[in-house]
């Protein structure tokens, strides 16, 4: 993740001065984001060795965890904010990663690609799985093991317990409130418990 402006939307939902847990943080590029943007402090978990080598190089803690394995490292309440920023439709059980996230952090933020967006609705009315910015692979050639919609999450938060404190979408860096279903490119979430 390197857009800013994306970076800057998510930020805005993380308190200054958390303690910040990014589940799949990639190269480490919105904790240091969040630590310069937001003066928070954290860990990030990426199973990628050249990933978690660029997060050593930005100055970003990082610890070498298999997400599927849960986050039984962590404590109950152990972060002020945890972080799925285009993490769940990696795993193959993200109810259950959702429901850690719920246990580990106070407050946690999703982002994933939005399959309702107009562009991806259309592709599959032609026939054709899409291929776009937010979902650029092939369908026989995807790290994403599913796709989810906005309507989706919230569904599979309340049927988990959790708590919308605000939702949206993004699209090309701009924040999507109306319709964001059908609108954004991206499903944001921030919840509790």
């Amino acid at each position: 993740m390197s857009d800013t402006r994306l970076m800057d939307s998510i930020a805005r939902l993380v308190p200054p001065g958390s303690r910040v847990l990014d589940l799949g943080c990639g190269d480490g590029a919105m904790l240091a984001h969040l630590q310069a943007t937001r003066a928070c402090s954290g860990y990030g978990v990426e199973i990628d060795d050249a990933k978690v080598l660029a997060c050593v190089r930005r100055g970003v803690n990082v610890l070498q965890l298999n997400l599927e394995d849960g986050l039984s490292t962590f404590g109950d309440n152990a972060f002020d904010v945890v972080l799925q920023i285009d993490t769940l439709q990696h795993l193959r059980n993200a109810e259950t990663m959702l429901r850690e996230t719920a246990r580990v952090g106070r407050i946690g933020v999703v982002a994933f690609p939005n399959f309702a967006h107009w562009p991806n609705r259309l592709a599959v009315v032609q026939g054709r799985m899409p291929v776009t910015k937010r979902l650029p692979y092939q369908w026989y050639d995807t790290p994403n093991i599913r796709v989810g919609t906005h309507a989706d999450f919230e569904v599979l938060a309340r049927r988990n317990g959790l708590t919308i404190e605000k939702s949206f979408g993004l699209h090309e860096g701009e924040e999507v409130h109306r319709w964001p279903n059908l609108l954004a490119s991206t499903a944001v979430f921030r919840f509790t418990t």
